[in-house]
């Protein structure tokens, strides 16, 4: 934790050339989280660390402990996230916190500017195989477009139907990197990736019947997936999926910067 005592003799060994400014600012990544109540403790730096702040996870918290949260999380961070969101617990925010935004089909809420200019070079295309997969797809197409990514989303393009998915070969040749959102059997991050010159994240869904096994079936399908290039996280993950590509984007942009300054 950022102690006063730790911070003070980090920056006194800085001013007196012990410690190189990067090598203290490495120490501080690993360093500051702020307890909230006896429930939780925030890590502030984890976008420092990896390129994303932490974000809430809603299930398994009241309505108060998230507020909480939120208004710890707000006062050092532009972008605040909350995920699996039911309406009846935004609802119950409403009151506690202002300025809270939901997009009910993600299940997200979120204290966020108006507008969020893309800070990445590169499209994320997601596409999702049907109407019922829509929440999965949205968690990660509101995820990454508030993380400061640009999205073009396809919905409804599975492969019962797969002239819809060909009529719009355009999305996939133009994305930098794709997810695909499926459930029942979920063969569709199979066919994109057979069309596709970037890595696929493939995301299987829990709808299916009885067979598909709450999404272990499509889970399965796309593990064992014979179009080269294809990545999977795990069932309903649109959130992780979402991390995952822009993790993929923000390493592209950084070494594009390092050869554009060798």
């Amino acid at each position: 934790m950022t102690d006063e005592k730790t911070l003070r003799s980090l920056l006194e060994a800085v001013a007196n050339g012990k410690v190189t400014p990067e090598t203290a600012l490495d120490s501080l990544k690993d360093l500051a989280y702020e307890s909230v109540g006896e429930f939780a403790k925030i890590d502030h730096d984890r976008q420092l660390r990896t390129g994303f702040p932490e974000v809430i996870w809603g299930p398994g918290k009241t309505p108060d402990q998230i507020a909480q949260i939120i208004e710890v999380m707000r006062l050092r961070n532009p972008v605040v996230m909350a995920t699996r969101i039911e309406p009846a617990v935004y609802t119950a925010l409403q009151s506690k916190v202002s300025g809270l935004r939901y997009y009910e089909s993600a299940r997200i809420c979120a204290i966020a500017p108006s507008t969020i200019e893309p800070r990445f070079q590169g499209e994320i295309g997601i596409l999702s195989a049907g109407t019922a997969d829509l929440p999965v797809a949205e968690e990660a197409a509101v995820t990454a477009e508030l993380s400061g990514f640009r999205v073009q989303r396809l919905w409804d393009v599975g492969v019962a139907g797969i002239h819809r998915l060909l009529s719009n070969r355009h999305l996939i040749e133009s994305a930098s990197v794709l997810i695909v959102v499926a459930g029942m059997e979920g063969a569709l991050p199979s066919v994109v990736a057979g069309l596709a010159s970037c890595p696929v994240i493939a995301v299987p869904t829990s709808i299916g019947y009885g067979a598909s096994f709450g999404g272990l079936a499509p889970l399965l399908t796309m593990l064992n997936s014979c179009a080269a290039g294809v990545g999977v996280v795990n069932i309903d993950n649109g959130f992780g999926a979402a991390v995952l590509a822009g993790q993929i984007l923000r390493t592209a942009e950084k070494l594009r910067l390092a050869s554009a300054t060798s």
